[in-house]
């Protein structure tokens, strides 16, 4: 008799979780692009504010922000590219230091009427800034641009560090090879690196 109420329960208890998801089965399977695509018609149709969709982000655990970047149009060798930031703080509205570094100018440069570092304060209610920085590629390859954001706290500066990578033109970089293949002791593959 113990085992004929604990199935009823079991049973009860799958219908109610299925009544309590609108009749649907939950799962984890995204939405095919063309049902995504068909909800971003009808708000836009109704008059909802859009959000941006932005091409990658950087959260990581204990991180005071998370960054997303958006690269607006297509990269070409020496005309400007504009790329738009969204930085969210995980410590609430404060003011927020955004800097900007590239690696190798002979590869890409910041736009000349773009600053190495800016200072931003979120508008009122709101725990992100939105920033839209600008550089020239100077090669084909992949680029990328450091993106530094620093907050002041009681017990010192915080910070998160993204690199935002920038394909310009279909040319990717090859990748070269360092050292010879070897085996070791206990017979796994290894890379010898030579002073060569």
């Amino acid at each position: 008799m113990n085992m004929l109420k604990k199935a009823q329960f079991l049973l009860l208890a799958a219908i109610l979780g299925t009544a309590a998801c609108g009749g649907k089965a939950v799962d984890s399977v995204p939405e095919p692009a063309a049902e995504k695509d068909a909800v971003v018609a009808t708000q836009q149709s109704d008059g909802e504010k859009i959000q941006p969709q932005y091409d990658g982000s950087v959260s990581k655990p204990g991180a005071p922000f998370t960054m997303s970047y958006r690269i607006i149009g297509t990269p070409i060798v020496g005309s400007p590219v504009a790329i738009d930031l969204r930085i969210e703080s995980t410590l609430g509205p404060q003011p927020v230091t955004v800097s900007y570094r590239i690696s190798d100018v002979s590869a890409m440069v910041l736009h000349e009427a773009q600053p190495a570092e800016i200072r931003l304060e979120p508008a009122a209610n709101e725990d992100f800034v939105l920033q839209r920085v600008t550089v020239i590629p100077q090669r084909e390859g992949r680029l990328y641009l450091n993106v530094d954001a620093s907050i002041e706290t009681d017990d010192g500066v915080s910070s998160t560090a993204m690199a935002v990578p920038i394909q310009v033109g279909a040319g990717g970089r090859e990748l070269q090879e360092q050292g010879e293949v070897g085996v070791d002791e206990n017979g796994e593959a290894v890379r010898i690196l030579t002073p060569d």
